[in-house]
């Protein structure tokens, strides 16, 4: 069955960092499992807070390399909190959202993640440029079976 919602590509096993977590744990996230996008969740309520974006973060540890050097780098970044440099305007859709509209998202704003969340703005998924090109894969190579 070909794929028509966001529910049927999105990502549920997400890797998130609650308010508590800081610059240092987000470096560490991010390289450690070559994501470029982290969800920061409230957690208490599972509410979603905003996004971190790799873009973020590293303009952030550029700027503490600037102004501190390196040798004080690790520190800064453990004293540095991700819901100071997260992005709490993220845009986010339902899990029945159509693709076309999540297409016309990606294509107009031109964003590498789209939150889903549900009716009390929990997150529930995740989707990505890269879940796109891997449908578009899936749908190339059943059109050439």
């Amino acid at each position: 069955m070909a794929a028509t919602t966001v529910g049927d590509i999105m990502a549920r096993d997400l890797l998130t960092l609650d308010q508590a977590a800081t610059l240092k744990d987000a470096h560490d996230l991010m390289r450690g499992k070559s994501i470029r996008h982290i969800p920061v969740v409230d957690k208490l309520t599972g509410k979603l807070l905003g996004v971190l974006t790799q873009k973020r973060m590293i303009a952030t540890v550029m700027s503490l390399l600037s102004d501190y050097g390196v040798s004080a780098l690790e520190r800064r970044e453990r004293q540095c909190r991700v819901v100071e440099i997260i992005d709490p305007d993220v845009e986010s859709v339902d899990v029945k959202a159509p693709l076309t509209e999540v297409v016309s998202f990606f294509l107009k704003n031109k964003h590498g993640c789209l939150t889903v969340v549900d009716s009390e703005q929990r997150l529930t998924g995740i989707v990505t440029s890269s879940d796109f090109v891997r449908l578009c894969a899936e749908l190339l190579k059943e059109r050439n079976a």
